[in-house]
Parts: C-alpha cells; structure tokens; sequence
C-alpha cells in the first residue's frame, strides 16, 4: 500500500510538471511573440510604400511557405484580391485589411501573422488553434486605392460605407465571403488620424479598440460580451509596450459601415484602428498589431478569454481629437505679407503620406492655440518666422524661415538670397540651423 501510495505521488507530480509545461508553451508571453516578429516578419517594407506589387509578393512567400492563398475576386481597375486561410477547426474568424487604400498597418501584419503560424505548426498553441479555428483573411481589399495611397476605391468610394448599396466590387465580395462562410468572429482592420488622442489628453492613441453594436440600440448578446473580452486580452498584451497610448473608438452607430453590419447579420466585429507613435515607426505599429491579434486568437484557443475582466477594454478612454499637432514654435515675431510683426505661436500638421515621401506639414493656426499641444515643441521667441513665399496663414505649407529678432531687417523688401536666415524649416527637418526645442 505504502508503495502504491509512492507511485500515486510520483504520477501526481509528473503530471503536474507535464501540465505546468504544457501551459507554459500555451502562455506564450506578448515579449516572445514581438521578439519572434522581429526575427522572422516578412513584410520587410515600411506598410505605406507597400503596393499590390509588394503585396503579390508577400503572397508568393507564403505559398512558398506552405500557406493556402487563394484570389477571390478583383478590384474595379481589375487587380487581385486574395484570401489566406490557416486552420481547419470549427470555430470561424475573418479578418480583412485597407478597404481605405491610405490605411496599410494591417495588411503587413496579416502576412506575417500567416506566416508565423506556418512556420510555427509545432508550438502546443498553434496546434491547438489548428484544430479548434479555421482563419481568414482578405488583406489589401481595396488595392486600387492602395496603389495611389487614398482612402477610396477606383470609383472614388468609400468601400466602408458601400455595406448596403454595395455599389463596388470590393463591397460585393466582402459581403459575398461572409454570407458564403458565416464567420463567428470578425476583425475590421483600419488605420486612424496620427493625431487622434487617448481621451482629451495630448498623448497620441497609437491603437484604437471597439467591438461593434450591430444596432442603434446596442443591444448586447453573447457574441458581443465575448469580444469585449477578448479585446481585453488585446489591451493586456499591448499594456506591457505601449501603456497609455491605448484607446477605445467611437462607438456610434452606421448603418452603412461594414463593422456595424458584420456584426448585425450574425459574425460580431472587433474593430483596430493603428494611430502613429512618436518616436515610433510604422513597422513598430505592425509589430504591436501582431502581438494583439496573436494574443486574441490564442485567447479563443485556450478559454483564456472566458477568465478575462472586459473591464479592461471597458474603461478605456474614448479617443479624442484637437488637442495636438505635430509641431509648435511658440513666442515667435510671426511676419505676416504686409511685413507687420505680430507675437503668438504657430502649430503645424502633418499630411498623411507614404513613408518613402518627403514630409508634407501644412500650418493650422497662427496665433493663440489655447491648450494644444505639439509632438515637438519649439521656443521661438528669440526669432521672428517668414513664411515662404510670405503666406503665414492657416492651410499654407509650414515652410519657414527664422531670423534672430536683433537683425534690423526690412519685411517688405526682404530678399532671402541676400538677407540668409538664422535656420530654415522645410519638409519637417532642419536644414540650416535651428530652434531649441523646448
């Protein structure tokens, strides 16, 4: 008896270390799956230069790799748009990517995520998600618009707002693949305003989160309550990077979106919307998409979700707008085209564009800005500020030229050739000279 008793010990125990491994491989932690993403991403380009060229070759890499790609349909200029799929399990997510052609982070992310789990079949968690999920995903759905970097399709469409008229092709095949496969669980996967905001603060939102209503009403149901958890456990995972810079989008009803509309006829939505991050590249965006997703899809497969407080994604600030700019010069002389000196500040926006572009900046208001605060910050008051071409107003190019106030010189007659400036700002850089950040 006592001997049995022994052996019964001894199987308790070794269970308990095999039980303690397995779900140490089941628990693998956000670092490792970013540390994993920077060894072995493939979508090499920044995602705003990546082009349906790029994209074609992605695709290439993961067939190579094992990866089931398939072409589901064609845009409206009559390019390629595909689909991958990992899993044969029972339990359906789709996900797709740039139905706004300017809007790029998630489509990097997509190909890499696919090719992790390829590469990675023999990961305790992958296998399981293997067996208990099937994944799809439509990155780049709209790749005209991605082709010349705007928001609409080739018919000059906003493709998120075609949910019920279904006027372009894209629109007809997204709502085509879902009716067709009935997912349980979708992932709407967009891009946000640089300069949105965590709440009212001036701190930039570098991710945005929303599992979507699919009424006016918001009418809760059981789809609905697991997605908030599940967004969660992609608030959890981001919080060990980016915390603070998290945020919960607006959550208002439309009836034309397709988010709104996934979730009303029966496959909920979660929605991600990447901002930017100071300081931060747009590949460090793709990095923390990766960890999020890989995070909710492994919270699905291990009934993590269930355990998980929604508070977390809950109690998110809602995201906010108007409190930051790019850049400010505070306390300059602002020259204006009569050569009057008026003394204020100057704040300064950023355009949108493709990462290999020179930087476009545009001025937003001369004068008092109240609260707003700028991502840099520089004190001007030593200098007075010309505009170019002598236009220091709101909406003209933030082109700027800083003469120290204790030069006598005359604005009207002012050469730029003869009369060189103390420091120059063009295409957000410094070409000659510079202000003091403050």
């Amino acid at each position: 008896m006592r001997v049995y008793l022994i052996l019964m010990k001894q199987s308790v125990l070794l269970l308990s270390v095999v039980i303690a491994l397995t779900m140490s491989a089941l628990a693998q932690t956000p670092k490792e799956l970013a540390e994993s993403w920077d060894k072995h991403h493939i979508a090499t380009k920044f995602p705003s230069d990546a082009r349906h060229a790029d994209l074609k070759i992605y695709v290439e890499k993961l067939r190579q790799l094992g990866v089931s790609v398939s072409e589901v349909g064609r845009s409206f200029e009559g390019r390629e748009i595909y689909q991958m799929q990992f899993g044969k399990g029972p339990l359906k997510v789709f996900m797709w990517s740039q139905m706004h052609g300017d809007e790029p982070t998630a489509t990097s992310t997509l190909v890499d995520m696919f090719a992790f789990f390829q590469q990675n079949r023999n990961l305790p968690w992958v296998k399981e998600l293997e067996e208990k999920l099937t994944i799809r995903a439509v990155p780049m759905l709209n790749p005209d618009g991605a082709e010349v970097y705007k928001r609409y399709n080739a018919q000059n469409l906003d493709i998120n707002r075609d949910a019920r008229n279904l006027t372009s092709p894209e629109a007809r095949l997204l709502k085509q693949l879902r009716d067709q496969w009935q997912p349980a669980i979708g992932f709407n996967l967009h891009n946000q305003r640089e300069l949105t905001t965590v709440g009212n603060a001036p701190r930039q939102a570098a991710i945005s989160l929303l599992v979507v209503y699919g009424d006016a009403e918001k009418t809760p149901s059981d789809g609905h309550s697991r997605n908030e958890r599940i967004a969660a456990t992609m608030v959890k995972a981001l919080n060990e990077f980016i915390p603070g810079y998290i945020g919960r989008y607006g959550d208002e009803w439309t009836p034309t979106a397709f988010g709104d509309n996934f979730s009303a006829w029966g496959t909920p939505v979660i929605l991600v919307e990447t901002g930017a991050l100071h300081g931060k590249d747009e590949k460090f965006l793709v990095k923390m998409n990766f960890v999020a997703y890989l995070t909710a899809l492994r919270s699905i497969v291990t009934g993590s979700e269930r355990q998980q407080d929604p508070n977390l994604y809950i109690l998110l600030p809602e995201n906010g707008s108007g409190s930051l700019v790019n850049y400010v010069f505070r306390g300059g002389g602002i020259v204006k085209s009569d050569g009057s000196v008026t003394f204020g500040d100057v704040s300064v926006i950023t355009q949108r564009r493709r990462a290999s572009y020179l930087q476009s900046n545009v001025i937003s208001v001369v004068g008092n800005i109240g609260k707003v605060r700028g991502l840099e910050e520089y004190d001007a008051s030593q200098f007075n500020i010309v505009q170019r071409l002598g236009q220091m107003q709101s909406g003209k190019a933030a082109e700027f030229y800083f003469f120290k106030k204790d030069r006598v010189i005359d604005w009207k007659t002012l050469d730029i050739n003869v009369t060189k400036p103390d420091a120059v700002f063009s295409f957000g850089k410094w070409p000659v000279g510079s202000v003091q950040r403050k």
